[in-house]
């Protein structure tokens, strides 16, 4: 899984606390409340196999009017070990119709209790571990009616969702599709409901003849009924856990490619059929990447991937048959914008079907073997088809996302066998943090070792359940190494060393003695292998050293005065760090260090010191120059215009980057920052943007315009309107919220209702921007009250929880504005504030 909007949701929250004015007593008490919290004493153990699941067949039929499922389930199962004459299966929510055991062809009815969540049977004897048998069941699965806790990942658990059932939303198509993880399959068929259970399965949907059917493993029959429908048989005959098993029903355009001989097949809605290919065409080349890195060829018999309205859940690597969000769904103009966010999804969920549908997590407690890595393919994509720059940019936000969290929720170990609840464990230390823990072992052990190990991981736990220290025993037997010592201070351990770096140089000897501190607050003491590179004629002599003290110092030779030492030469430990030198080692650095980190490190000091340093000012100069977009980007926002060497020195190269620079995130941050001056010399150039390809531009763009002249950005957009995504909504929305005419307020709120799934969060938090900018009582009243619904609708303490606090920000801003006006426009103040407070306690009052 793809945790998109937990992701994006962590930051706002991040920045939210610190807007909200949120103390650290506060977040202290919540820690202590955490520790407090009798859940986490309890030990997570995996799920004791009594039963053994080995084949699942299903038959089921759907009635959108009710929102039900009618299901028939032939269950293949026998002893795990110990002879039993009982069977416990989940099934949350049903109506049980039949149970009987099926012996030739014949079914006997068995006696069951069932208690709403689990289905306890009799069986009709005791049967020992070499003989199996099948139970057949009859049942009604009504996940509408289920009310099950979900997390911040998942808005609720019931498994089966019916979108747009009866038609009525002429916006949005009719779609069925299922999430399993963590354990909701269960709400629409039994099952033993658990990550170390795996079995093949047999899956037959009948449908309306317009509509097309996905699920697991290859298609291999269509049946046309007499009644107008229409049954498709999807068989999987290579065994998986039952989190992994989905159908989805829709209308849907597919676009086939091929791997290998194998089907690879996009499922998108009609309108994106053209752009399918500009979406997921990159899919064949990563399975030939990643089947060769890991010495693994895809082992399954398709690859298919489909979109989901709704699905607020990020993406989800069902075997063989990924469903993504909506927002994967973007048109080549938006696709400009995107710096590959979408492929790294994509990327993600693909590599989910060695970690995590071939080798998976045989508890929860163990997520780590399945998220990290598929969190870390993202990096390995990126590197190999975008470069190391793009790898290790996507590394750095990772990671700065992993320690924003820390300081909102402190840290966790890596494996848990202590939560509160099992949507705990996704979180932002199994899947960035993790990510970088591997991108840290690769480099200590070497690539060859790193995916020789991994080889060894997969084959040896192919269609098993396993947990990390399967992983050390692999990389043990490849490297011949003790890796305890790694694997207890990152994987069983947590938190992250506090480096401080310093120098002492005898020019008399000819020696520098790099001194290394570990300063963090705790205890423990980390042993970190890592590379220090001297730099001397331009040359960087490398030496490799490894840290197992508080206090280590290192004393290296040298002939001439070394340019720079370069200390986590690669950049890859996951540390703050303080690293004490001049500043003219960071202006080397920029210059001749290789790395990405290496340039945005000295991009950083250089903006500490633009505003007296000189040297800074150039080093920032050659940065808006740098080989990699996202680079010129990042020094583009680090910019003080407001200093005069720094405007003399940059404005002529922003002036041609926000012109022509390939990179279109580039153009928007030109563009943005000469908006930030005013200046009417710039005035055509904003209106030029208005009219690029890119959406970030022609909101720089239309933005910078409206500070020069508001009536034609006005008019521009409203030209714009007919072709409006991303965030040329939000600056059109700012463009007509300084214009205050109350007719345009429909478009803002017309642009948020067309906006769903994930991306609909992220339109919130716009919408809220825009309505606490106007003084138009029917249209703020409107705005919360779709605000308020969006929270119903994704059932999330957190979400709620922000947009509670923001709309309660936003009564108190309004209050105030009121205090400096009279009449009507007092009166009308007051009003919104009032309502935005009210719905803000309503939400709030609704948190479970």
């Amino acid at each position: 899984m793809n945790l998109h909007l937990k992701q994006s949701l962590m930051g706002m929250l991040i920045g939210g606390i610190a807007g909200l004015g949120m103390s650290t007593s506060l977040m202290a008490q919540s820690d202590k409340a955490a520790q407090e919290d009798p859940a986490l004493k309890i030990y997570r153990a995996s799920a004791t196999k009594v039963n053994d699941l080995v084949h699942t067949k299903l038959d089921v039929r759907f009635d959108y009017a009710k929102r039900y499922l009618y299901g028939k389930a032939w269950i293949t199962l026998k002893p795990h070990f110990y002879a039993t004459d009982s069977l416990t299966l989940d099934a949350k929510g049903m109506d049980i119709k039949e149970v009987a055991v099926v012996k030739a062809g014949k079914s006997s009815p068995l006696k069951y209790s069932y208690d709403d969540l689990q289905l306890h049977i009799a069986l009709d004897k005791s049967y020992k571990a070499t003989e199996s048998y099948i139970i057949y069941i009859s049942y009604t699965a009504k996940p509408d009616e289920l009310k099950v806790k979900g997390s911040a990942a998942i808005s609720d658990a019931k498994g089966l969702y019916f979108i747009n059932p009866d038609g009525k939303d002429p916006k949005k198509p009719t779609q069925i599709w299922t999430q399993g993880e963590t354990e909701s399959s269960s709400a629409w068929f039994p099952t033993i409901d658990k990550t170390n259970q795996k079995c093949t399965e047999e899956i037959s949907m009948t449908v309306e003849k317009k509509y097309v059917t996905l699920s697991n493993g290859k298609l291999v029959s269509q049946k046309n009924n007499a009644d107008g429908t229409r049954t498709d048989t999807w068989k999987m005959d290579l065994p998986h856990s039952p989190y992994l098993f989905m159908m989805a029903v829709g209308e849907y355009a597919i676009v086939k490619d091929t791997w290998r001989g194998k089907e690879v097949s996009y499922y998108v809605e009609k309108p994106f059929e053209k752009y399918a290919r500009n979406i997921f065409g990159n899919t064949p080349e990563m399975l030939t990447f990643y089947s060769k890195i890991l010495g693994y060829d895809y082992p399954w018999v398709k690859y298919s991937q489909i979109t989901g309205r709704d699905y607020v859940s990020g993406a989800m690597e069902n075997t063989t048959a990924t469903l993504h969000g909506e927002f994967i769904q973007k048109t080549d103009r938006e696709l400009l914008d995107n710096n590959n966010y979408n492929e790294g999804v994509i990327a993600h969920e693909l590599f989910h079907h060695w970690f995590g549908d071939l080798a998976t997590a045989e508890s929860w407690s163990n997520l780590t073997v399945n998220e990290s890595f598929a969190d870390y393919s993202e990096y390995l994509w990126l590197e190999h088809k975008y470069g190391k720059d793009a790898a290790d940019e996507h590394s750095l936000e990772a990671a700065q996302s992993y320690m924003s969290m820390v300081q909102y929720a402190g840290d966790k170990d890596l494996v848990r066998f202590h939560y509160h609840d099992k949507e705990d464990m996704f979180d932002q230390i199994t899947y960035q943090k993790g990510g970088r823990i591997l991108h840290m072992l690769r480099n200590a052990i070497g690539d060859s070792a790193f995916f020789k190990s991994l080889n060894v991981y997969l084959k040896t736990n192919a269609f098993k359940a396993t947990e990390a220290h399967q992983l050390r025993l692999a990389v043990e037997e490849v490297t011949g190494r003790d890796m305890n010592w790694f694997f207890n201070e990152w994987y069983f351990g947590k938190g992250f060393p506090q480096l401080d770096i310093s120098y002492k140089y005898n020019d008399a000897a000819n020696t520098v003695t790099v001194i290394l501190q570990q300063i963090q607050k705790e205890d423990k003491v980390w042993h970190i292998p890592m590379a220090i590179d001297i730099y001397e004629g331009g040359k960087a002599n490398r030496h490799n050293i490894f840290m197992e003290h508080r206090v280590d110092s290192f004393t290296f030779s040298y002939t001439a005065k070394p340019d720079l030492v370069n200390v986590d030469a690669d950049k890859v430990v996951l540390a703050k760090i303080d690293d004490h030198r001049a500043f003219s080692t960071y202006a080397y650095q920029y210059a001749h260090a290789p790395n990405y980190m290496d340039r945005h490190i000295a991009i950083d000091e250089a903006a500490d010191a633009q505003a007296t340093n000189p040297e800074a000012v150039k080093l920032l100069q050659l940065a808006l120059k740098d080989k990699y977009h996202g680079l010129r980007t990042y020094a583009i926002g680090k910019l003080n215009l407001s200093n005069a060497a720094v405007k003399t020195a940059a404005l002529p190269v922003l002036a041609n980057l926000a012109k022509q620079d390939p990179s279109s995130l580039v153009r928007a941050a030109a563009l943005l920052q000469l908006g930030e001056l005013k200046d009417p010399q710039y005035a055509a150039l904003f209106e030029a943007a208005t009219k690029d390809k890119s959406y970030a531009v022609e909101a720089a763009g239309l933005e910078g315009l409206a500070t020069l002249d508001l009536e034609k950005a006005y008019n521009i957009a409203k030209q714009l309107e007919s072709d409006t995504k991303g965030k040329l909504v939000n600056a059109i929305a700012g463009v007509y919220a300084r214009k205050g005419n109350a007719s345009d307020v429909t478009f803002v709120a017309t642009k948020f209702d067309e906006t769903s799934g994930q991306d609909k969060l992220n339109a919130a938090f716009d919408y809220l921007g825009f309505l606490s900018k106007i003084n138009n009582t029917p249209a703020v009243t409107k705005g919360v009250d779709q605000v308020k619904a969006m929270t119903a609708q994704f059932n999330n303490s957190q979400v709620s929880t922000y947009i509670s606090n923001w709309m309660q920000e936003i009564s108190k801003s309004k209050s105030q504005e009121a205090t400096a006006v009279t009449g009507a426009n007092r009166d009308e103040l007051l009003k919104q504030a009032d309502y935005l407070r009210k719905a803000s306690e309503e939400i709030k009052a609704g948190i479970k």
